[in-house]
């Protein structure tokens, strides 16, 4: 049995939550609504406040899906009562992020600014200038429009200029060794 899949998922107060035909369960909160359809070898039963999910069999695809259709469900109902957001941070000489109406400006070292506009149900914010917070109700739109304004430019190991995460380690490289002159 799936150690994550068999873990009931609790739903707070101001989320609704239905289940329709072919497994199309809706998530409706207090930030706005979520669907997702979950295959057919998934039973998803709500009961007494909380979303159980069970496997009809145990082949492999069948065990591969029952932890992901759980998570997906608890990652739906978070989005729509909590929200999720991503901190980026912007290194390097120059380089700076501003807000202009729904479009994140970029200045990373091109000879143009990269602009980005926000796509639908993401939300940026610039606290400062070296300071992105990417913010939404689903988790995979989240971390997926965080990874396209890092893919810009990518912290590079040497003086770690770039955009990275707020929460990850750039692995530092030394520089050239015994050059004469310095």
């Amino acid at each position: 049995m799936s150690r994550i899949g068999r873990l009931p998922v609790s739903v707070p107060d101001g989320v609704k939550i239905d289940i329709g035909e072919g497994n199309l369960v809706r998530v409706t909160g207090p930030k706005g609504e979520l669907n997702e359809k979950i295959s057919g070898r998934i039973t998803v039963k709500l009961e007494d406040g909380t979303v159980n999910v069970t496997r009809s069999d145990d082949q492999g695809e069948s065990r591969s899906l029952h932890g992901l259709s759980r998570t997906l469900i608890n990652n739906m109902v978070v989005g729509v009562s909590a929200g999720f957001e991503k901190k980026l941070e912007i290194n390097g000489v120059g380089y700076r992020a501003e807000k202009k109406g729904n479009v994140l400006v970029l200045n990373v070292g091109y000879s143009h600014p990269v602009e980005l506009a926000d796509p639908e149900g993401i939300t940026t914010e610039v606290p400062s200038g070296s300071e992105i917070i990417v913010k939404g109700i689903s988790k995979s739109l989240v971390g997926n429009y965080a990874a396209i304004i890092r893919a810009w430019r990518p912290p590079e190991p040497y003086k770690g200029k770039g955009i990275k995460y707020s929460d990850e380690k750039i692995r530092r490289k030394e520089g050239k060794a015994g050059v004469k002159g310095e």
